[in-house]
């Protein structure tokens, strides 16, 4: 596995593993609101020029995307067909070394084995909305990891 920073031939493949991994449990996440073409587009105008985007490949292949906007964890998708085989735990690990100071991120509440895998990663819970502020109007989880500035609103 090669893990890399986001290219502009790989925004399509990246993408679509945003969007496999979206779809690949419904009961797990909130239907996406954008189509597959807005999430390409918005990988290539945005994610691109705009935040930290790396991708993790395996033999060429777009297997997964991390992306970190400032101390954020902003996204962390890993293609179905690759899951469970440490690669989002790689990639967390990479985020950490990133951003040593700490890390926030958010999830959703209904997303309850994203929870799981962050706290295995030393995420805690800060707080919980009622997803009025996110795109999908999903009730949502914000979660801190080392000496982020919102992680003593926990205590």
């Amino acid at each position: 596995m090669l893990i890399r920073p986001l290219e502009p031939y790989d925004t399509d493949e990246a993408a679509a593993v945003w969007w496999q991994a979206r779809h690949a449990d419904p009961s797990q996440l909130p239907p996406a609101i954008h189509t597959a073409g807005e999430v390409a587009t918005w990988f290539a105008d945005v994610l691109l020029p705009d935040a930290q985007t790396w991708v993790a490949l395996d033999d060429d292949r777009v297997i997964a995307v991390l992306t970190l906007d400032g101390d954020d964890l902003d996204q962390l998708y890993v293609a179905p067909d690759a899951a469970g085989q440490g690669i989002g735990s790689t990639l967390v690990d990479l985020a950490k070394d990133l951003r040593p100071g700490g890390l926030a991120l958010w999830t959703f509440q209904t997303n309850l084995r994203a929870q799981a895998f962050y706290r295995s990663h030393g995420f805690t819970e800060v707080r919980r909305t009622d997803g009025a502020t996110n795109e999908e109007r999903a009730p949502d989880v914000r979660m801190t990891w080392g000496n982020h500035p919102e992680a003593d609103r926990s205590h």
